[in-house]
């Protein structure tokens, strides 16, 4: 019996992949679960098309983070924390901070998508922003004492 699987399913397939399987697993289990459907060909097309128009939506998705990633280029942030006489800063810089800097110059980059080793001195630091699964980008950010 051939199902197309709506969802991955471990040591089956991959979403959206044609799969023959035995009939009761298909009718009694994966069918009855929402895991999977009947492999008729309306269904086959619907799926095809489906197929087509999320991998337009996702290039559309990778531009738009690629062009964020172009805007941002070189670009330095300034974040100001409150630092002893030595240069070492009273708490961390957090990705929440870079995150408001990036609001504050009109990028709107989520703090999730943000990683930045421990900033605990007064310096210039590398942040990663992870703008698309294939579209990383590193944003320079010094870190000055407030006054």
């Amino acid at each position: 019996m051939d199902i197309i699987l709506k969802t991955d399913i471990a040591g089956l397939g991959y979403k959206n992949d044609t799969v023959s399987v035995k009939p009761g697993y298909g009718r009694n289990y994966l069918i009855p679960q929402g895991y999977a459907m009947m492999a008729s060909d309306s269904n086959k097309k619907m799926i095809t098309e489906n197929i087509r128009q999320a991998a337009h939506k996702a290039e559309k998705i990778k531009s738009d983070a690629q062009a964020i990633a172009d805007q941002i280029g070189e670009m330095v942030l300034t974040i100001p924390a409150k630092a002893g006489e030595s240069g070492k800063i009273f708490g961390r810089v957090t990705s929440i901070q870079i995150a408001d800097a990036l609001r504050a110059k009109g990028f709107d980059v989520d703090r999730k998508k943000i990683t930045i080793d421990d900033v605990k001195t007064l310096g210039t630091y590398q942040a990663s922003l992870d703008l698309h699964k294939e579209v990383k980008h590193k944003v320079n950010v010094e870190v000055v004492a407030a006054e």
